[in-house]
């Protein structure tokens, strides 16, 4: 109940307080393409859609199911190719890029020059929000993928030390095998998988991860040390539940949060699962950066990107990319989803023990160039590619693959799909 209040509270609060008075609509509508659609992730974008109806701006929602967002592309694709593009549409990285060479997408600039975006917007996200010098998106977040999520309650019962590389990790995750629960809580789904595989290959060596994920070099595509990686990810899938073919995200968060599994590996949009679920962060679940992986980031960034919409709806739009840039938004909304704010201005404050963490680990990672574009996550490599890896990881995890072929099979899919 307390969760609730406090929660409640911080949804009110971003309605009431510090807003910079947004004078580009006093009415009209906006239709909002989005796949956040698990309770956590609900919570936090009622705190946009509040606050601008609370200026007169209708909120029509387009809820697409679908952790990675692939649905919610398909469903774009059909509302452009109609000549009918929504407002607003949540898209990752290289999806945005894709969609602003089509030239379909609108011009933020009005308000972008005007609030001084540029100062305060990091570079690495500005790459994908602005296409050709002009911003098209406005960076909602920024989500740090390379987290853990341990039940406090398995830890404990599991000798009590966070697992700092990865012989401790398994350490760990055999003890919790023996106590009897599900070790890693997972979801077989291709972007998941995919996730997990960002990790692993971050954990050995930023330069190994740069080379392979993000230049896509063929000889640490399938060098040795990419079969380590795929070793790696083997003996992960040995701790997986046989069910968790198809399971969605928010459902592995789930057997953490209810104590049938010990772990989660998960970008920071699981800790909105954990909130919701009235769990604190120290006393009911730990975060930790995967094993290996402490002093780097890879991220990703929701955004909201804006098509070419007719005069009547342009002042509605902009209403909503200047909401969603207020300092007290970014604090309120991404206090709730468990991401850090896409402004390098907000203040870790309102943040609990993992924020805090979280935006730490972000100004360091981004200051000590240990800051990369998560592949699994659309800000590596262009969709093509990731869709390539993708394939072969979840092939070689499912056990149709071992780990050498797997290897080879990256260097051929991602040749391919570069064409």
């Amino acid at each position: 109940m307390l969760r609730k209040l406090l929660i409640g509270t911080m949804l009110g609060s971003a309605l009431t307080a510090g807003y910079a008075a947004s004078t580009y609509a006093a009415g009209g509508s906006v239709e909002v393409l989005h796949w956040w659609t698990s309770g956590g992730e609900a919570a936090a974008l009622d705190v946009l859609k509040k606050k601008l109806e609370s200026q007169g701006v209708t909120w029509k929602d387009m809820p697409v199911a679908g952790g990675g967002g692939e649905a919610a592309m398909t469903a774009l694709r059909a509302r452009v190719t109609a000549g009918d593009p929504p407002t607003a549409v949540q898209a990752l990285g290289f999806d945005i890029t894709d969609w602003a060479k089509q030239g379909v997408v609108g011009d933020l600039g009005e308000v972008a020059d005007k609030e001084g975006w540029d100062k305060v917007v990091p570079t690495a996200l500005q790459n994908f929000a602005k296409h050709d010098g002009k911003w098209i998106a406005a960076p909602v977040n920024v989500h740090s993928t390379n987290w853990v999520w341990i039940s406090k309650k398995a830890l404990d019962a599991a000798g009590g030390k966070t697992p700092e590389n990865w012989d401790e990790l398994i350490a760990v995750l055999d003890k919790m095998k023996a106590n009897g629960i599900t070790p890693l809580a997972h979801g077989g789904q291709a972007w998941q998988d995919a996730t997990i595989f960002d990790a692993v290959v971050l954990s050995l060596g930023t330069d190994f991860y740069k080379s392979s994920m993000i230049d896509n070099d063929p000889a640490a595509l399938g060098g040795e040390k990419m079969v380590e990686a795929f070793d790696r990810m083997a003996k992960l899938k040995s701790y997986v539940d046989k069910d968790f073919s198809g399971r969605d995200w928010n459902l592995a968060s789930a057997m953490v949060i209810e104590g049938k599994a010990g772990m989660q590996m998960m970008g920071d949009w699981a800790k909105g699962e954990f909130l919701k679920a009235g769990q604190k962060p120290g006393s009911d679940f730990v975060c930790i950066r995967f094993p290996g992986t402490q002093g780097s980031v890879t991220f990703n960034s929701d955004m909201f990107m804006m098509f070419k919409v007719g005069d009547d709806k342009k002042a509605a739009q902009l209403t909503m990319a200047s909401d969603i840039e207020s300092p007290d938004f970014q604090s309120s909304f991404n206090v709730v989803k468990g991401s850090v704010p896409a402004r390098t201005d907000v203040p870790d404050t309102a943040f609990d023990d993992c924020g805090k963490k979280g935006i730490k680990d972000l100004a360091e990672a981004n200051s000590s160039g240990k800051l990369f574009g998560s592949m699994a996550h659309g800000y590596a490599v262009p969709a093509a590619v990731k869709n390539a890896m993708y394939d072969v990881i979840t092939r070689h995890f499912n056990g149709e693959l071992d780990s050498k072929a797997a290897a080879a099979a990256l260097v051929e899919a991602v040749a391919a799909a570069k064409g």
